[in-house]
């Protein structure tokens, strides 16, 4: 890799501020200056946080509807996490990667569309995986649609970075 490309990934030349203030300013003052290494420490964290809680309405929607079949709860769980885990991830990525000021709803609804995009493929991904995952007799009933979204999240990841850099949080 080159050294200017390199440079450009690890540093985006913004040291943490010391002088940070406002709600999230303890945190920005301990994150690195790398927008790429931010973008991953903040990924990870979006990443445990909207798995957890699409395993939550996984399990939910587990107990109050036994009768339906794990791929369509997979598909109505993500419906219902997915705005709660944009809106946190855009919050994240806003104040601690991209460092970004104001244009906040304009931001919020390109996270959406950014997110939105990968939609469809997500409720094809998350039922072909849970019928994968399904077949694997020595998992416990519920893992099937939370292995899935495991496996749908890492896809997201994949392509996220760019389309937040050059779309949601344009400079």
């Amino acid at each position: 890799m080159s050294t200017n490309l390199q440079e450009s990934l690890i540093s985006d030349g913004a040291p943490p501020d010391p002088r940070a203030h406002g709600l999230f300013a303890g945190m920005r003052r301990v994150l690195p200056s790398g927008e790429v290494i931010r973008f991953l420490l903040v990924g990870g964290f979006n990443t445990v946080f909207s798995l957890a809680l699409y395993s939550g309405f996984v399990l939910l929607f587990g107990h109050l509807f036994p009768h339906r079949g794990k791929p369509l709860i997979a598909d109505i769980a993500s419906i219902c996490s997915k705005p709660i885990a944009i809106t946190v991830a855009f919050l994240c990525y806003k104040h601690f990667v991209f460092r970004t000021h104001g244009n906040y709803l304009k931001e919020w609804l390109r996270c959406f569309a950014v997110y939105g995009v990968s939609t469809p493929a997500e409720l094809i991904i998350l039922p072909v995986a849970t019928h994968f995952f399904l077949h694997i007799k020595m998992l416990p009933p519920n893992a099937p649609p939370i292995l899935a979204g495991i496996v749908n999240s890492v896809l997201i990841a994949m392509y996220s970075y760019f389309a937040h850099k050059k779309f949601s949080f344009k400079r």
